[in-house]
């Protein structure tokens, strides 16, 4: 991401520029990140498609599906209760966390946030005034503003607690994350190391007979050989369902113990702004979006 793209964003989700339209906004960040023009009336590539959904593809269910508290309700209708990490609290006001009643592991999360995540693996080394103060400051921010994804600008912001969770690993959750189209997972992409910080977070992209596809985009491929899961067939069926009827989601997974959990759906992997390595794989995932038929503004 260049200086300029940087600056940009940051000044967007700051809201300073909430003046510019979304058209507007998304074509000066398009331009700004992958260096080229924003091609709308007849968009070709993943990253560009994502770019004609966010201005064109606006279902008051999207808005439920990204809200990490209503999703619950989402996936417990299209799956069943069995796929949700458990739920311990929902709040308005960070000040209102019954902090005493939570485990000695959990996770609080946002509702309407993407990548603020707290991870409390001992309660007796919490700094609960620390955390309160994040929490606050995260609930603040519209996340709509920054990349103009529609579906979280009219979430309401609280913040829940989850159950804390690990794979066999004992340190991790390996994510599985699946592209789908039109309820047709097709693509899909393991993400590892994040315990570790962001820095060391590695993605392999994978098909779905679980063969290693030659790409990156956002990360570096983690070189350590995987074995299928065990569960691979039922995370296929379970984002299959999530995914009925959406042009494109991405569904995400976790394989927990031979046991598939919900972690979240998104609508706009990297918010469309990340380059495919090699490029022509930005064309392969976005012929599999067919998008609604809309009439467009000149």
């Amino acid at each position: 991401m260049g200086y300029k793209h940087r600056v940009f964003l940051a000044l967007g989700h700051r809201g300073w520029l909430n003046w510019l339209d979304d058209k507007t906004y998304l074509k000066i960040a398009y331009f700004l990140t992958m260096g080229k023009r924003l091609d709308l009336r007849a968009p070709v590539t993943y990253n560009e498609k994502l770019q004609w959904l966010k201005l064109y593809d606006r279902k008051p269910q999207y808005t439920d599906m990204v809200d990490k508290y209503k999703v619950y309700d989402y996936v417990r209708e299209k799956v069943g209760e069995q796929y949700l990490i458990p739920l311990l609290g929902v709040w308005d006001r960070p000040e209102d966390i019954d902090f005493d009643s939570l485990p000695g592991q959990f996770v609080l999360k946002c509702t309407h946030d993407s990548g603020g995540v707290i991870v409390c693996k001992d309660k007796d080394l919490l700094d609960r005034t620390e955390t309160v103060r994040k929490l606050k400051k995260n609930l603040r921010v519209n996340y709509f503003y920054g990349d103009r994804e529609w579906p979280y600008k009219n979430i309401k912001p609280r913040v829940i607690a989850q159950q804390y969770m690990t794979d066999e690993s004992g340190v991790e959750l390996k994510d599985y994350k699946f592209f789908c189209f039109n309820g047709e997972p097709t693509y899909m992409f393991v993400a590892r190391g994040r315990q570790e910080g962001a820095r060391n977070v590695r993605f392999n992209f994978y098909d779905m007979d679980f063969r290693l596809l030659p790409l990156k985009n956002g990360h570096d491929n983690f070189s350590e050989p995987m074995e299928k899961p065990s569960s691979w067939e039922e995370m296929k069926r379970v984002a299959a369902k999530l995914s009925e009827g959406i042009p494109q989601v991405r569904v995400d997974l976790y394989d927990i113990n031979g046991r598939v959990y919900f972690g979240e759906t998104t609508f706009f992997h990297w918010s469309g702004m990340v380059p495919f390595e090699p490029e022509k794989w930005d064309e392969k995932f976005g012929e599999k979006i067919t998008l609604p038929e809309v009439t467009l503004e000149e």
